[in-house]
């Protein structure tokens, strides 16, 4: 049981250096904002998203809902800081249209999380009953978020090139959803498995068709791709 433990901590530390590589990866994006002085066409929504996705994977991590899960609340703890951050630059260079939209989602996502706290502790009494509930949430978002890829891999098929689709973020993707598919087997997290082996076979299928499209992409001068952010635990 002892080795079971500190076998699922050495995971779990794993799982959230390369997370935290994951959450920094749009470095480069908000430095180009910065140094150009405007968002351009790039748009806030990965970043709201896994905004969103952050605070419910604290929620789910507190000792009064899941006990035992600090490891998925300093990873996402840190991922809220980093998207939060990351919001309030692009507001600092988006156009009036753009920070009302910013706002409105951001009121919305801050009332949704409101709602589902207040549910949970006013509603379930048991660690299993509020694990359950905001544990479901968790797996819908997550994979939704892993998801996310799919439309990148249509035009890759469609485009017959891999233009679009970072080779290192998506290797950071299979990585990432393996370590905490592997985290969550010891023992079985049945909210921590589902999202993130869904997640692992998604990036194997994005690798697959990374390889298979790879020699056909035109090479081109420079990097003009956006790095968008995926999910972590």
């Amino acid at each position: 049981m002892a080795n079971t433990e500190t076998i699922r901590t050495v995971v779990g530390i794993i799982g959230n250096v390369i997370s935290f590589g994951l959450f920094t990866s749009p470095i480069p994006t908000f430095v180009k904002i910065i140094k150009d002085k405007t968002v351009g066409e790039f748009k806030p929504d990965p970043y709201l998203a896994t905004l969103l996705n952050c605070m419910m994977w604290v929620l789910f991590g507190l000792p009064f809902v899941h006990p035992n899960s600090m490891l998925v609340i300093t990873i996402n703890g840190t991922g809220l800081v980093i998207e939060a951050a990351y919001l309030i630059i692009f507001f600092t260079y988006a156009p009036s249209k753009k920070r009302k939209n910013l706002i409105l989602v951001l009121l919305i996502e801050l009332i949704f999380m409101a709602i589902v706290a207040f549910i949970t502790l006013k509603f379930f009494h048991t660690h299993e009953s509020r694990s359950m509930i905001v544990g479901i949430l968790c797996c819908i978002f997550n994979v939704i978020m892993y998801a996310s890829p799919l439309t990148v891999m249509s035009q890759v098929i469609r485009t017959r090139s891999v233009k679009y689709m970072p080779f290192l973020l998506t290797l950071a993707n299979f990585a990432n959803a393996l370590v905490w598919s592997i985290y969550a087997l010891l023992p079985v997290d049945p909210y921590i498995l589902f999202p993130n082996g869904s997640g692992f076979l998604l990036a194997v299928a994005q690798l697959i068709l990374y390889a298979t499209y790879y020699k056909s992409t035109p090479k081109e001068d420079g990097n003009k791709g956006e790095v968008e952010l995926s999910q972590t635990a």
